[in-house]
């Protein structure tokens, strides 16, 4: 969550502190609407060492199993990190919050045994180079696990509004996301091998919107390109 670039005092740069605030209320809203059983789906059955990349407040942690020696959990947001190391004391495994970009991960190469990543590649300068740089941390076989909203099928209405919105507005109100990023092809071109992909709309019932197509999966890390 939270990895568009703009100028700040140290750190990775990142600042976005309406966003932040917004995002520390909503996050709340979304988990009861839904968004929580998303979570706990991404996150069940891994194990070892895991790099979450794009934390936002923390809302994932408390999801891990407890096979889950560690997570770190990189999140480049001043505002937002600081809710995630609160959120890290109560979580059931360990967590280490660090600050970081998508495409600079702290980690040595093969160094994790899972990646999560939960509504993060919508913001991401370069989705490619944070996709590789997963690639890098992540040990031969590991699991990338992901849950994103995603580009609408093409030559559609709602395609349509998502380029209309992706040039104008959406991405200054909301942190650096875009809408309209296909986000499952971008995964498989960086070389992950993808194993399960589910699509559907969040929420499932009410208005259609901007960011209700979604994408939720698991793809694994055939090793060194």
């Amino acid at each position: 969550m939270g990895d568009a670039r703009t100028p700040a005092q140290g750190g990775t740069g990142v600042s976005h502190p309406i966003f932040a605030r917004l995002y520390s209320r909503f996050s709340a809203q979304l988990d009861r609407a839904g968004v929580a059983e998303h979570r706990r789906a991404l996150a069940a059955g891994l194990a070892g060492r895991v790099v979450e990349v794009g934390a936002g407040n923390g809302r994932m942690f408390a999801h891990y199993p407890p096979e889950v020696t560690e997570v770190v959990a990189v999140e480049p947001e001043p505002r937002l990190r600081a809710a995630a190391v609160a959120a890290a004391r109560s979580a059931p495994v360990p967590v280490t919050v660090v600050d970081g970009l998508a495409d600079a991960l702290p980690g040595d190469d093969g160094e994790f045994d899972a990646a999560a990543l939960a509504l993060v590649l919508c913001t991401v300068p370069d989705q490619a180079a944070a996709l590789g740089e997963l690639r890098r941390v992540l040990r031969p076989g590991a699991e990338l696990r992901f849950f994103e909203h995603v580009a609408a099928p093409p030559a559609t209405g709602l395609r349509r509004v998502q380029r209309l919105v992706d040039a104008t507005v959406w991405p200054l109100l909301m942190g650096g996301c875009h809408t309209g990023r296909d986000t499952a092809a971008a995964i498989t071109a960086a070389g992950f091998v993808v194993e399960e992909l589910r699509r559907f709309h969040f929420p499932e019932t009410g208005p259609v919107g901007p960011a209700t197509p979604h994408i939720r999966g698991r793809a694994r890390n055939p090793g060194p390109r």
